[in-house]
């Protein structure tokens, strides 16, 4: 991980994101390689994706000493949530920097009615600006090159997006230079 950090230091182009449950070798390893980010996700550490965001209300201290600890270290903290207000009653004494709403629901439906499908991410957007100041948007999960542009169009708070397992199927097809343009494009126009 190290060497990854240095490459992205020497070409400041990028950010070094770590995802990942927060367990205690996560946290020394987040704080011994200081990415610019971390996104906390509740999976427990065998799996193989994140399915389900936290839930504020019952991991509400657990979250709020481990977001403290990583802000201590100048390191800004992303809480994955499910696109649901039920569970976000806590984020304010949470205080992260920011969450990342998990789109697989909306990517899942999106093909059969995306205005329906985009409905609770926008009910999670205006909770958020609501009730919990300075807080920043992201998002991820399945999100790709059919279903980018109408979610960053009807949540433009969105920041920054993660994308993985599309961008490297994508290159399958187009090729991996190709497909960072395609995405760029896309994402650049928000």
């Amino acid at each position: 991980m190290s060497e990854i950090k240095e490459l992205i230091d020497r070409t400041n182009k990028v950010e070094f994101n770590i995802e990942g449950y927060p367990s205690e070798q996560f946290i020394n390893e987040v704080i011994n390689h200081q990415p610019n980010q971390v996104t906390l996700v509740p999976d427990p550490p065998n799996a193989l994706t994140s399915s389900f965001g936290w839930n504020c209300q019952e991991y509400k201290n657990f979250l709020k000493d481990i977001v403290k600890e990583f802000q201590s270290h100048k390191i800004r903290v992303s809480l994955f949530i499910s696109p649901s207000i039920n569970t976000l009653e806590n984020l304010s004494t949470i205080n992260p920097d920011r969450i990342e709403l998990y789109t697989f629901e909306y990517a899942k439906n999106f093909k059969f009615n995306k205005e329906k499908a985009i409905i609770p991410y926008k009910e999670v957007t205006d909770f958020v600006r609501k009730n919990v100041s300075n807080l920043k948007l992201n998002a991820g999960h399945d999100l790709n090159l059919e279903n980018l542009d109408f979610i960053l169009r009807e949540i433009p708070a969105i920041k920054e997006v993660s994308i993985g397992h599309a961008l490297v199927c994508d290159a399958f097809t187009f090729g991996l230079e190709d497909t960072i343009k395609k995405y760029k494009l896309i994402t650049s126009n928000h």
